[in-house]
C-alpha cells in the first residue's frame, strides 16, 4: 500500500485505513461526490459538482457544503488534510492515499501478451467488482454518464486481461476454466466481448485505456483579426492534430461526455491534440458580429498561429470538413495530411432540394424558440439525429451539451451559416494526401456528401463506416475502425 488511507472504486465503494474498513455516509450522493473527486484526481469548481449532484428546488450549495462535511473526518486523517475547499472550488489530495483503480494505470501503453503471467493473475484481485457497482444516481445524468463510461472501460480492461490469461494458460484446463467463467460473466455486461476458445490466442489482448489516468488538457485562449477571443485546448504528444470545431462544442464540457470523451482519448493517445471551440460557443465568444464561413476559416487559422505549429493533420468534422478544405488551399505547406469525417460539400440550402430547405428552415425557427428551454424536447430533436443508437444517459448528456454550449440565437444563425456553405469549387484543387469517412447510414449528412469530397478530391481515399450515428459512439465497431484508419493515416502522412 503506498498511503495509510486506501479508497476502492473498483466495486463497491470501500475506504480503509491501515486494513480497516472506514464508515462511510448513508446519503449515495456523499458517497458518490467522494468517489468522484478521488477518480477525477483534480480541483473541481463548486457549480460543476453542484450541477452533477443537486437541483433545484434544492440548495445546491448547501448540500455541497453538508456533504463535504461528512467527508472531512473520513479523508483527513492522521493529520492529513486530503480534502481542501475555497469559495470556488473543491479538490481531494491523493498523497499517501492508495487508489484501487490507479493500479491499472501502468496497463495503458503496456502489450498484455509481454506481462508475465503471476503478474496477471495478481490483477485480478484488483477487479473486485464493477466500478462503483451500486452507486448508481438515475437522477444526476451527469454523473451517471460519468460513472457508466469508466464502468464500460474497467469491465473491458478486466477482459482484455481475462483473454490474455486464457490464452496463455490453453494447456491448464483447470485455471483457463476459472477465468473463462469470469469472462462469460462479463459478457452479459458488455455486448460485444470475445469468448475466445480456449485452443487458440485471444484475438486481441491489447489493453484499454482507463480514463483515471487520462492526459490532462491545457486550455488556452487566442484573438482573431477582428478581435474576437478563441478558446482552444491541447492535450496528448506527438505529431500535432487540429480537430477544427463541429456543432455545439464545449471545452470543458465534452472532457467528460460520454458521446465524446473516447474521441479525445483515442485522438491524443498518440498524437498532440489540438481543438477549439468556435466563435458563438463553448467557452470561445458567444458575442461575435461575424458567423460565417469565412470567420470559421479566421478562427481554425487563429488557433494554429497560437499553437504554433508549424505541419500538422488536420481533422475536420462535419460542417468543419468544408472549413478544412479551405485553409488546405489557403496554407498548404503546412497541413501534412487532411482528414474529413462526416462532412459535406455544399450546405443544405446550397444542394437545392426544396424539401429540405424546408425542413432546415423549419429547423432553424425551432432552435430560435426553444432551444434555451429547461425542457431539452426541442434539442433532443437534434440529438436523435446525431446519435440515434445512443443509450439515455448518453443522449441526455447531448442534450445538455447542446443547451450549454451555444445560445438560441447563435445556434440559428450558425445553422443558417451551415446552409451557405460551398466549397464544390476547391476540390480539384486540394493536393495534400486525404482520409474521407462517412458513416453509411448517417442522418444528420447524407452519405452520398461524403463521397462527393472523395470523387472531388484527387488521389482521396474513402472509408466506409457501418453506423448510423453522425457523432461515433465509444465500441462501436465503426469507431475502432475509424481511430485505426486515422492512426495508419497520420503515421504514413505526418
Amino acid at each position: 500500500m503506498i498511503g495509510d488511507l486506501a479508497i476502492a472504486v473498483l466495486g463497491e465503494l470501500n475506504v480503509s485505513q491501515n486494513g480497516e474498513a472506514l464508515p462511510l455516509p448513508q446519503s449515495k450522493k456523499t458517497r458518490a461526490l467522494l468517489a468522484y473527486l478521488a477518480v477525477i484526481g483534480r480541483p473541481q469548481r463548486r457549480d460543476h459538482l453542484c450541477k452533477m449532484f443537486w437541483h433545484v428546488p434544492d440548495d445546491p450549495r448547501a448540500s455541497l457544503r453538508w456533504s463535504l462535511h461528512k467527508l472531512r473526518p473520513i479523508v483527513n486523517t492522521d493529520g492529513h488534510e486530503r480534502l481542501h475547499a475555497d469559495h470556488d472550488s473543491v479538490s481531494l489530495s491523493l498523497e499517501r492515499v492508495d487508489l484501487d483503480i490507479r493500479g491499472t494505470a501502468s496497463l495503458r501503453r503496456i502489450d498484455l501478451s509481454v506481462m508475465d503471467t503471476e503478474t496477471l493473475e495478481s490483477l485480478m484481485a484488483i477487479f473486485r467488482g464493477e466500478f462503483l457497482e451500486g452507486l448508481s444516481l438515475p437522477h444526476c445524468p451527469s454523473f451517471e454518464a460519468w460513472r457508466q463510461y469508466h464502468r464500460d472501460k474497467a469491465l473491458r480492461l478486466h477482459a482484455a486481461v481475462l483473454r490474455t490469461l486464457i490464452g496463455r494458460l490453453r494447456d491448464n484446463p483447470e485455471r483457463v476454466h476459472v477465468h473463462s467463467m469470469a469472462l462469460k460473466r462479463l459478457a452479459t455486461e458488455i455486448v460485444d466481448v470475445d469468448l475466445p476458445d480456449q485452443r487458440s490466442e485471444p484475438r486481441d489482448a491489447r489493453p484499454i485505456a482507463l480514463s483515471c489516468s487520462r492526459r490532462p488538457q491545457e486550455i488556452r485562449f487566442c484573438k482573431t483579426a477582428d478581435q474576437t477571443t478563441i478558446a482552444y485546448a491541447v492535450c496528448g504528444h506527438g505529431s500535432p492534430i487540429v480537430r477544427a470545431a463541429h456543432w455545439t462544442s464545449h471545452l470543458q464540457y465534452e472532457w467528460e461526455s460520454p458521446v465524446w470523451m473516447h474521441w479525445i482519448d483515442a485522438l491524443s493517445e498518440e498524437t498532440m491534440l489540438i481543438r477549439y471551440d468556435e466563435r458563438g460557443t463553448g467557452l470561445s465568444d458567444w458575442v461575435a458580429e461575424d458567423i460565417s464561413f469565412t470567420a470559421m476559416i479566421a478562427d481554425l487559422e487563429a488557433v494554429v498561429d497560437a499553437a504554433g505549429l508549424e505541419r500538422f493533420t488536420l481533422l475536420g468534422v462535419s460542417q468543419s470538413c468544408a472549413v478544412s478544405v479551405a485553409y488546405v488551399l489557403r496554407h498548404p505547406e503546412r497541413v501534412t495530411g487532411l482528414i474529413l469525417y462526416g462532412g459535406f460539400v455544399k450546405g443544405w440550402r446550397q444542394r437545392g432540394d426544396s424539401h429540405e430547405i424546408a425542413t432546415h428552415e423549419a429547423m432553424t425557427a425551432l432552435i430560435r424558440e426553444g432551444w434555451g428551454q429547461n425542457n431539452p424536447v426541442f434539442r433532443h430533436l437534434f440529438t436523435t439525429m446525431f446519435i440515434p443508437r445512443a443509450n439515455q444517459v448518453q443522449m441526455d448528456w447531448f442534450d445538455e451539451l447542446q443547451r450549454i454550449s451555444v445560445s438560441p440565437c447563435n445556434a440559428g444563425r450558425l445553422h443558417e451559416a451551415f446552409g451557405e456553405i460551398d466549397v464544390s469549387d476547391l476540390l480539384s484543387q486540394i493536393k495534400v494526401p486525404t482520409l474521407v469517412l462517412h458513416a453509411r447510414n448517417d442522418a444528420v449528412v447524407p452519405f452520398g456528401s461524403g463521397r462527393e469530397f472523395a470523387t472531388g478530391i484527387p488521389r482521396a481515399r474513402f472509408v466506409d463506416l457501418d453506423s448510423a450515428n453522425h457523432i461515433l459512439l465509444p465500441h462501436e465497431l465503426a469507431f475502432e475502425q475509424f481511430v485505426r484508419e486515422l492512426r495508419q493515416f497520420v503515421c504514413e502522412t505526418a
